[in-house]
């Protein structure tokens, strides 16, 4: 299969997953029990400032207001509308505030932990299997054990015990938020020194456990290369270890180049219950907390860009690899 067949055959399947993709960003939360109106009414009745027919005059104003007194295929045009022109709607549960404004609050503080510790983890992971493979003995036993216990915690169990010893019982670093009380977010020495102190725990918590995924990952494939017979074949002909240990270390990293990108395609969405645990004001809470209350237009946001970012990951990393080994265009054409 020539490469430009190759890429229109998964640019449509691609674009097939897409609008699915976007049809059940849609009617998802819209399957979730309640009603986002009745949130906000009975939050504004509880203060006892309206009376009963003043909460229908409200309730009818916002249900017409969002449209939600429209057929769902109207709903679902006016989405499709919005989305293709940059306009993510406005927040249910935060009006009039637009959806825009707080992913732009929330989107910098969740990339600041994830993707130092993502790129991180991945090349010390990587390193320190690659090493664990070539040595082997002891000290490939003890970093496999290690590697997989940290690799099999979740992530949230590491940051309870994290957080518990490190902030609760040693006081080393804050409880939790992102930076101290009275203090707002901007671009000063202060407050980075400040919000420095909260960032350490969310970040240690994330790369501990990606370092063990990665390091069990390119120890099993560099040994699996240290077995293949192109290495025999090279010993046997007098190349010496150094050039040797370039080609396993290359073919050992194909899929773990594939794990990066996949990684960082699931940025937004990978420490949800992380940022939940450090009161961290993140992606991830920004969607727990519009799942609460059935805030529509933030809940289908996170994860149209979620839905985006791991298409887009994956739909690269395909088309990397069937520039780079034509055996992958070759398997996708059934020639071998």
């Amino acid at each position: 299969m020539k490469l430009g067949q190759y890429i229109a055959r998964k640019t449509v399947w691609y674009v097939v997953a897409l609008v699915a993709a976007v049809s059940l960003n849609f009617l998802l939360p819209r399957l979730v029990p309640g009603n986002p109106v009745d949130v906000i009414v009975s939050n504004l009745a509880r203060g006892g400032a309206v009376n009963g027919e003043q909460q229908k005059q409200i309730y009818e104003g916002f249900v017409q207001q969002f449209g939600l007194n429209a057929p769902l295929w109207q709903q679902f045009l006016t989405y499709l509308g919005k989305v293709f022109s940059g306009d993510l709607g406005t927040s249910f549960a935060s009006y009039p505030t637009s959806v825009n404004s707080l992913l732009g609050q929330a989107l910098p503080w969740s990339i600041a932990v994830q993707l130092p510790a993502i790129v991180i983890g991945w090349v010390l992971g990587n390193v320190v299997g690659a090493v664990a493979a070539f040595r082997g003995g002891n000290w490939d036993r003890s970093v496999f054990t290690s590697s997989l216990f940290l690799s099999a915690m979740p992530y949230y169990c590491l940051s309870i015990l994290l957080l518990y010893g490190l902030a609760v019982v040693a006081g080393i670093f804050p409880v939790g938020g992102a930076y101290s009380l009275g203090n707002s977010p901007a671009f000063s020495l202060d407050f980075v020194t400040d919000a420095l102190q909260y960032y350490w725990l969310p970040f240690l918590s994330l790369v501990i456990v990606f370092i063990g995924g990665q390091a069990v990952g390119m120890r099993s494939m560099a040994i699996y290369e240290l077995g293949g017979d192109y290495v025999n074949y090279g010993r046997a002909m007098g190349i010496g270890d150094n050039r040797i240990t370039r080609y396993i270390f290359r073919n050992a990293m194909l899929p773990q180049i594939t794990g990066l990108a996949l990684s960082i395609g699931t940025l937004v969405s990978g420490a949800l219950i992380t940022e939940l645990v450090f009161n961290y004001p993140g992606v991830g809470t920004l969607l727990f907390n519009a799942i609460s209350q059935n805030d529509y237009p933030v809940i289908q946001a996170i994860t149209l860009i979620i839905t985006l970012a791991v298409l887009a990951a994956n739909f690269l990393v395909e088309i990397v690899y069937g520039i780079v080994d034509p055996r992958i265009r070759a398997a996708a054409s059934g020639e071998r």
